[in-house]
């Protein structure tokens, strides 16, 4: 299939403009395939890895499509983790933001009153996990009479989290006429009926499984006891020398055992799971993300909302024990046709584990040795180096669009009867300055939050501090996030 660039979507200035801002040249194949179709309205099936670029996918077309003249939300995305919620909100946002589109994450352990009082604001596009925005609707939190677009995000991990009754609880509370687009790695029979039930004459698109059979992705196996683990995979970490790794295991209790081993001998390393801190766990994402932490331990559920480029090794510490699960992992590196290995450690309780995943990918993983001590030993001074050496921070693809946008903070809302309007009224008197330049205005009951467009922030912060609204001087400043 010849793939063109974006303008051949026939998108908006806007969304042209905001993929320029954050480097995206050329679509991937997914890309290619759902954004045409998914503009014209079409209930879509996609079975895509991790990876492939499947969140852009469908945020082009639901950027493109949502009325910012409206209030109400128009197009709602289900994720299964607080950490995909979060990730898909800010792709959302960077695509949508020239437009002026304001996304909404919701998800369980974060404050319901936060998340009630954002979504009483102008909000176009709400993601959620499944628990949390079922809670909303019911409470009437969550307006859904306006949904003209569902999309189901990585469906196959939501089944087997057990959320299919959340799910069809949600599904069944939206307008029947909407577009639906179901997006998964695998597609068993239980997702099979859920598309039946609930879709309307679905397109089928299958995407080649990139995160299993790209050939930029070595995959191997070690057979190694279970006591002698630890050992071998600290041996791993010195001959494999990554620049950053994911170590995967099974549970809360493993992540923490191995973490606390390898931080008596590894710098930069952090963990994962859900049982830490929404804080806490944000905080080891953005790490992650940016470079200050090279090394993640971490359960396959926690990992899955990590968008990381250039993993360049992930770890299976312990064998995935839902052969699905495998391909997920795997699919944190080799991203966007980058290099990339993994290595699965299996011990010999694990071997039918490992069988069923092999049936599930269509081959068997390559068989690596233990490392023997005179490749350690010759590694380790190179492995020690680069632990020593200081880690550039890596470039967010939305950093020249945020050079774009300033978000002003004004000490004032709500209690002292100011909207949007008197805000847009003062701001675009400014000399140099007209509505264009004005984008999401999110207003609370003692603050406001201003996106200004076009790079155009510092003129209106100077202007501001001497400006009025509404007959009140409030105090303006850049918003620290």
């Amino acid at each position: 299939m010849k793939r063109h660039d974006f303008s051949h979507f026939l998108l908006s200035k806007p969304i042209l403009k905001a993929l320029e801002l954050m480097k995206f040249q050329q679509p991937t194949e997914v890309q290619s395939k759902v954004v045409s179709r998914a503009l014209n309205g079409e209930d879509l099936i996609v079975q895509s890895q991790t990876g492939s670029g499947k969140t852009l996918a469908f945020a082009l077309p639901l950027t493109e499509k949502v009325d910012w003249t409206e209030n109400k939300p128009q197009a709602l995305i289900l994720t299964p983790t607080r950490e995909l919620a979060v990730q898909v909100r800010d792709e959302v946002t960077n695509i949508g933001r020239l437009k002026r589109i304001n996304a909404v994450a919701v998800f369980g352990k974060d404050s319901y009153v936060k998340q009630k009082n954002l979504l009483k604001q102008k909000t176009h596009i709400v993601v959620g996990t499944p628990g949390r925005v079922l809670d909303h609707i019911q409470k009437g939190t969550l307006l859904v009479e306006d949904i003209k677009h569902l999309i189901i995000d990585e469906a196959d991990q939501m089944l087997s989290m057990g959320f299919i009754e959340e799910m069809e609880a949600i599904i069944e509370s939206l307008p029947s006429k909407r577009q639906t687009m179901v997006f998964s790695a695998t597609y068993p029979e239980d997702i099979q009926k859920l598309c039946s039930t609930y879709m309307e004459k679905p397109a089928i698109i299958e995407i080649q499984a990139e995160g299993i059979t790209a050939t930029k992705i070595e995959h191997f196996k070690i057979y190694v006891d279970e006591k002698q683990k630890r050992a071998v995979l600290k041996d791993v970490l010195i001959t494999e020398n990554p620049e950053s790794c994911m170590i995967f295991c099974n549970t809360q209790v493993e992540v923490d055992k191995l973490y606390r081993i390898l931080n008596q001998s590894i710098k930069s390393l952090g963990k994962l799971h859900g049982g830490m801190a929404q804080r806490d766990r944000f905080t080891m994402i953005d790490r992650f993300r940016s470079g200050q932490c090279r090394y993640l331990v971490a359960t396959g559920v926690a990992g899955r909302g990590i968008d990381v480029e250039k993993v360049s090794l992930v770890i299976n510490f312990e064998v995935p024990m839902e052969a699905e699960n495998y391909v997920h992992r795997t699919g944190r590196t080799g991203r966007a046709g980058e290099a990339g290995k993994a290595i699965t450690f299996v011990s010999d309780a694990e071997q039918k584990d490992l069988d069923t995943i092999e049936q599930l990918i269509g081959f068997s993983i390559e068989e690596m040795p233990v490392p023997t001590e005179a490749n350690v030993q010759k590694q380790r001074s190179k492995f020690q180096q680069k632990m020593n050496a200081t880690v550039a921070p890596k470039v967010e693809k939305s950093a020249q669009l945020k050079q774009e946008v300033t978000k002003l903070y004004f000490n004032g809302g709500k209690k002292k009867k100011l909207r949007a309007v008197d805000f847009v009224g003062t701001i675009s008197k400014i000399p140099g300055i007209n509505t264009d330049d004005i984008g999401v205005i999110s207003i609370f009951d003692q603050m406001t939050y201003v996106d200004i467009l076009n790079g155009k922030g510092l003129l209106v912060l100077q202007a501001m501090k001497e400006r009025p609204v509404k007959g009140k001087q409030l105090k303006v400043h850049i918003a620290r996030k």
